[in-house]
Formats: C-alpha cells, sequence, structure tokens
C-alpha cells in the first residue's frame, strides 16, 4: 500500500513538472512571437506604412495611438498636446506612440509580395489583404 502511495506521488510530481515545463515554453514562443510581430506606423520610400501581423502595406487612413496621438497618411503625427511633426524615411511610431527607427531588414530573409499589390510585403507566406491572392516570393 505504501509503494503505491509513493509511485502516485512520483507520478503526480512528474506531471507537474512536464505541465510546468510545457506552459513556460509555449509563454515564451508567445512573447517571441508577440516582439516578432509589432504592430506600428512607419515612413518608408517616402510613403507612411502600416506594419501589422509581418504584414507591410501602405496606410490607407489615419491611425491613432493609445496615447492620442494621430499619424496621417501624409507622414504628419499630431501629439495629443497639439504639436506636430513629420515622420522622416525610416521612422517608426508603435502602437503606444513610442518614436522609433525601424529595424534593418536581414539582407539574406525571404520577403513575400503581392503581383497585384508590390506595395504589401510581408516576412512569410500568406494572403494579400487587399485581394486575397497568394504572396509569392520577392525576386
Amino acid at each position: 500500500m505504501k509503494t503505491k502511495k509513493t509511485i502516485i506521488t512520483l507520478f503526480t510530481s512528474l506531471f507537474m513538472m512536464v505541465l510546468c515545463f510545457a506552459s513556460t515554453n509555449l509563454s515564451a514562443q508567445a512573447k517571441k512571437e508577440t516582439a516578432k510581430t509589432k504592430e506600428c506606423c512607419m515612413m518608408k520610400d517616402g510613403k507612411m506604412m502600416h506594419h501589422k501581423d509581418g504584414v507591410t502595406m501602405p496606410m490607407e487612413k489615419n491611425m491613432t495611438m493609445k496615447n492620442g496621438t494621430v499619424c496621417m497618411v501624409n507622414g504628419e503625427c499630431v501629439m495629443k498636446d497639439g504639436k506636430k511633426m513629420t515622420m522622416k524615411e525610416g521612422e517608426c511610431m508603435d502602437m503606444n506612440g513610442k518614436m522609433d527607427h525601424c529595424k534593418k531588414q536581414d539582407p539574406k530573409a525571404t520577403i513575400y509580395t503581392c503581383s497585384m499589390h508590390p506595395e504589401v510585403t510581408s516576412d512569410k507566406p500568406g494572403k494579400c489583404p487587399k485581394c486575397g491572392m497568394e504572396l509569392v516570393k520577392k525576386k
């Protein structure tokens, strides 16, 4: 009887360790994915672009950030206090309203684009958000 209790206790302990490891691993993967797919607006090639879920496409409407800053399709940003600034090439603003310089993309990285909408790019295969066509590797 005592041996049976010991086996059950060991099995339960092992099971709890496996669960803890699995949840830690999933949590780390989720954080990695979140960091990789940061949503922001940016000035790229003289145009305001919206980056979300690994896809970059032209901004079609003004965006209001969480801090009240409004980024307009012409590149002008109006802060909550009324101050205005114009985004320069390579600058990004995340959804919290924090300015940053966009990270340069690895030149070896594979880029996918829409054959009908070349301004739409992605770091992974998928569908064009404008027309639904499959994204193809950029040459």
